[in-house]
Parts: structure tokens; C-alpha cells; sequence
């Protein structure tokens, strides 16, 4: 695997104070995230022309949706320039990187976790999650 260059590298400490204001801004990108699906599933339950399409080629033909994932991604571009990455919307996973045994990898933060609890390899993923020393039982959804 090509190695990644990430902008920068967190450190436990600076990952948890981080924790508050991404768990609002989590469930402001998962309301918002619902909103454009329940708006896309009535829109295609509505005109059966567009069930064939992609998503991306329904929010392009759609003002209403474009209005809507153009917000979505604003919100999710605001989170990421913290320097940390959107894992999975539903799930409200984060990743940081960090250097963790000397190596690079991602400190990994569930919403609904009061800090961050665990961390993975870069190739790993949610599924390889590793508890912190000293920290609690990580969420396992």
C-alpha cells in the first residue's frame, strides 16, 4: 500500500477536545443526511424514470437535492478540516491520524463515545479497532 501524507497528526489529547463539537456536528451532518434520503426516496417513489439513475445523476437533475447534498458536503468539509476524516455518517465514525507505536494509524472516535477510546492501522478500518491503554470498552456498533 502507497504510503498516506496527512496534513497532520493528532495526539490523544487533541482528538478528545475535539470530541464535543464533532458529536453536535455529527448530528447535524446525520439530519441532514436523512433529509437528503428521504427526499431522494420520494422523489424516485414519485417518478420512476429517475430509479434507474445514480445518485449523483438524481441530486444533478434535482435543485432541491443539489440544495441540499451541496449543505451536506459543507458541513462534512467543515468537520474535516479539523484534520480528521468522516468514516461513516450513520455510524458518526472519526478517525485521526496519529502516531501510535511509531507508526501511523488512525485513533478512532465513535459518536456517543465520551473520548477516544480506540485506534486501528490505516488499512484495518472500524472492523480491526484496538481499545486505548487505560481507556474503556470502545462501542462495538
Amino acid at each position: 500500500m502507497a504510503s498516506r501524507s496527512f496534513g497532520r497528526l493528532f495526539t490523544r489529547q487533541e482528538a478528545d477536545q475535539l470530541v464535543p463539537r464533532l458529536e453536535v456536528m455529527l448530528k447535524a451532518i446525520q439530519r441532514q443526511a436523512r433529509g437528503l434520503r428521504t427526499g431522494l426516496e420520494n422523489l424516485v417513489a414519485s417518478n420512476a424514470a429517475l430509479a434507474g439513475l445514480s445518485l449523483r445523476e438524481v441530486v444533478e437533475r434535482e435543485p432541491a437535492l443539489r440544495v441540499q447534498a451541496a449543505a451536506l458536503a459543507s458541513v462534512i468539509e467543515e468537520l474535516e478540516a479539523f484534520g480528521c476524516l468522516l468514516k461513516d455518517v450513520d455510524r458518526g465514525l472519526v478517525d485521526f491520524p496519529a502516531r501510535i507505536g511509531g507508526k501511523v494509524a488512525f485513533l478512532c472516535w465513535q459518536s456517543g463515545e465520551p473520548h477516544v477510546l480506540a485506534w486501528h492501522s490505516l488499512e484495518a478500518g472500524f472492523a480491526g479497532r484496538q481499545p486505548l491503554p487505560g481507556a474503556a470498552k470502545p462501542l462495538l456498533n
